[in-house]
């Protein structure tokens, strides 16, 4: 853990740097890539949350704002929330209450090995994206990501109750994707990153795919004596 925060120390000090070096407002040529990127999107994961060994699928969005230091060195901002249904077996039901009271009866149904939880995580991160503008049409990134994993789960009682837990903990995301430039100010991104969670004091090992729209800012060069003196054809 500390040789991540490390990295990302080393990273924004560079992009500090970086930042400084940038030719000032009154130049006449801006940067070659957008200072700002805004993506929204969908987001479709692969998640075991509780460590029940049953893989659940949920669904939801995914928003992130990006602020670009350098050509190849971006600053990102990002939240998600996933929806969906855990499974979590009878045999083994914790975080939820161990079965067999009375108060528990609804979560080890008879004839069932495993009963659903609602789940909803919510995940906000900050972190460093690296693209690589070498082509007009496709431009690849990659990302490395920390914050914070929240995950509330409820199920329902025999008697028509919710039992609820809640945990928050560190969220580790390292992938990448791609975006395809629909024009300078739009693109199309494609992206799967790793998301390693740590709620309910264990660690969760799990996958996010997101699709969305990249909406960039678009630098308008500025007018020069010379393009307001030449006359017109």
């Amino acid at each position: 853990m500390r040789r991540i925060l490390g990295v990302l120390v080393v990273a924004t000090a560079l992009g500090v740097v970086a930042w400084a070096q940038l030719p000032g407002e009154g130049t006449q040529t801006g940067p070659k890539y957008p200072r700002a990127e805004l993506f929204g999107g969908y987001v479709y994961g692969m998640t075991d949350y509780f460590n029940s060994g049953h893989v659940a699928r949920p669904q939801g969005w995914n928003v992130s704002l990006g602020l670009n230091a350098a050509s190849h060195l971006g600053f990102v901002f990002e939240a998600n929330g996933l929806y969906g249904t855990s499974r979590i077996p009878v045999a083994v039901p914790a975080p939820f209450p161990p079965c067999g009271g009375t108060d528990t009866q609804g979560f080890c149904p008879p004839g069932t090995d495993t009963f659903n939880v609602d789940t909803k995580n919510y995940n906000y991160l900050f972190g460093i994206q690296i693209p690589f503008r070498r082509s007009e049409r496709f431009t690849p990134f990659a990302e490395a990501l920390f914050g914070h994993a929240g995950v509330r789960g409820e199920a329902l009682s025999g008697d028509g109750t919710r039992f609820s837990v809640v945990s928050g903990g560190l969220g580790l995301v390292g992938g990448g994707g791609v975006d395809y430039n629909i024009s300078p100010r739009f693109a199309l991104r494609f992206k799967a990153d790793y998301f390693q969670s740590r709620v309910f004091r264990l660690k969760q090992d799990n996958a996010l795919f997101s699709v969305g729209i990249v909406i960039r800012t678009v630098h308008k060069k500025k007018k020069t004596l010379e393009d307001v003196d030449q006359p017109q054809p």
